[in-house]
């Protein structure tokens, strides 16, 4: 493992209650502002083993093997942005009271905060005068104020878990450049969960192939991509759709 590395899983596996074994010794490391992609299939084990680094795993699975150390705080973005909002509770006032117990600040400050941060990732300027509910806003704005949420914290490592995939291609393009730039901004480390190696591609510098529980392929992402080694990676190579070529040579 790199020892100026954020974050180290080393072997690490995690069994159901019924005794299945989920995750099966996956280890891997991460630098300080690195980016890392974990690739796969639904059910291939990739955001169980983010929630195992968050801690928070889901009742009726555990840790029963390997170890994970952290030297940062980290963070997650969820798949579902409606679904790790509060309905009941306005979007603003969601962030101010993170702000306001993770960042120990006065509430006056912390909604200043809160709002820097949702203008900075795209929220209307409204938001100031008029605060919204998450059923007020688009698919598109719910994950930006999860986002938010999340780097509320402060994190030194965000855990992305999908959280494009409910999302239409326009909107996705969108909250990957804002992540992009985020990141090169504030400098944290990066895990991002998805099944779209595409998207995996363009966000990280490196990625970890899982299947079935376990990391089966990782490297680099311009060398995985043009010599992978596992027929499991180039599959999933090919189902990254190509624009047709149209007649005329013309899109």
């Amino acid at each position: 493992m790199i020892t100026s590395s954020v974050l180290e899983v080393e072997s690490l596996t995690l069994t159901a209650a019924s005794g299945e074994v989920l995750v099966d010794k996956v280890g891997f490391s991460l630098a300080a502002g690195e980016s890392l992609g974990l690739v796969g299939e639904s059910g291939s084990g990739k955001s169980l083993t983010l929630r195992a680094i968050l801690g928070l795993l889901p009742r009726g699975v555990e840790q029963t093997g390997g170890t994970i150390r952290s030297k940062a705080v980290s963070a997650m973005v969820f798949q579902d942005p409606r679904g790790s909002l509060d309905p009941l509770c306005p979007v603003v006032k969601q962030v101010t009271e993170v702000v306001y117990y993770r960042q120990k600040t006065s509430l006056r400050a912390a909604r200043s905060i809160a709002l820097e941060l949702l203008m900075r990732l795209g929220l209307p300027d409204s938001l100031a005068t008029k605060d919204r509910y998450p059923s007020q806003l688009s698919g598109g704005q719910c994950q930006r104020v999860v986002i938010a949420l999340a780097l509320a914290c402060k994190p030194g490592i965000l855990l992305c878990d999908e959280p494009t995939t409910a999302l239409d291609v326009t909107v996705q393009r969108q909250i990957i450049d804002t992540i992009t730039n985020l990141q090169q901004e504030l400098g944290f480390a990066m895990v991002f969960v998805t099944h779209n190696l595409a998207i995996a591609a363009n966000l990280c510098a490196r990625l970890a192939v899982m299947k079935q529980g376990r990391i089966v392929e990782y490297g680099a992402t311009p060398a995985l991509l043009q010599h992978p080694a596992e027929a499991y990676t180039q599959m999933l190579i090919d189902s990254v759709l190509p624009l047709p070529e149209l007649e005329g040579g013309g899109i």
